[in-house]
């Protein structure tokens, strides 16, 4: 599967671009046939295809290179534009840690203490995991540390917040009041609030990638699930919600597909070539 543009032929788009988790990927954090299929099927008519995630490219790239990707990938929230076919990093955006500390304490200030873990810059940026911060089961590496201090110690693209008792949407809301000013705030999925580069979302990730390309929103489609979408859907000429999405992102989006796990992104590029 490549990431190289050209002529579209019968299909509407120039650029596909797919969110990975609840998207993508299946439940099973597998790909099935009928959509690498219908994204095969669209690459050979000469759309580009760009993966664009919040997770960093430690999380990401054996992801792609199961799917043989080898174009454009957007990582960390917009935070990273990562070359898959050259295994490297073209731009990567850090989070100024004083702020980043400042935000916390304005956030612990209205809720009380919070549960932190941090993600690393680089390609080989570890995931650091603070005492107490519930971590999803699943494959995916990650750090444990014993003192929250020593999430500062290296160049971090975000660092992603839990509370107590406070659900996601609630933590996420009371942090862009409290500290929105300071830092981007963002909710990725369940038990994933970040806070971010401030102005940094999917969408400026998604263009830089795009201008990269020779391609522009209004040559773009885009498949998402969760609020940190929202900002890729208000770029993008056309924004495909999956079943299983969140009603924020439901809302901004143009249509919404079958779930994640009923091959979504297939139905919709199916229709579209026809």
């Amino acid at each position: 599967m490549t990431g190289a543009p050209g002529s579209t032929g019968s299909f509407p788009y120039k650029l596909v671009a797919t969110d990975l988790d609840g998207t993508l990927l299946r439940p099973d954090d597998t790909v099935s046939q009928r959509t690498r299929e219908a994204l095969a099927a669209v690459t050979a008519a000469g759309a580009a295809h760009i993966v664009v995630t919040g997770r960093a490219v430690p999380w990401t790239r054996h992801i792609l290179d199961d799917l043989g990707y080898d174009g454009l990938a957007v990582c960390g929230q917009g935070a990273q534009v990562y070359d898959a076919g050259e295994h490297r990093l073209l731009t990567s955006v850090t989070l100024d840690r004083q702020l980043a500390g400042l935000a916390l304490a304005k956030i612990e200030a209205e809720v009380g203490p919070l549960l932190l873990a941090a993600s690393r810059d680089g390609l080989d940026g570890e995931v650091l995991v603070g005492p107490g911060y519930r971590v999803h089961e699943g494959p995916l590496p990650y750090l444990p540390i014993k003192d929250a201090d020593d999430l500062w110690s290296a160049p971090l693209n975000k660092v992603y917040v839990q509370h107590p008792t406070l659900s996601d949407d609630e933590l996420a809301q009371v942090a862009a009041q409290a500290a929105g000013g300071l830092v981007g705030v963002t909710m990725a999925g369940a038990g994933i609030v970040e806070l971010l580069p401030l102005g940094l979302s999917k969408a400026t990730g998604l263009s830089l990638a795009a201008r990269r390309l020779g391609m522009k929103a209004a040559d773009t489609i885009a498949f998402g699930d969760m609020p940190n979408d929202v900002p890729m859907f208000a770029w993008a000429a056309h924004g495909v919600a999956m079943a299983n999405a969140h009603p924020d992102l439901k809302a901004v989006s143009d249509e919404v597909t079958t779930s994640n796990e009923e091959d979504g992104i297939a139905v919709v590029l199916e229709r579209l070539l026809g």
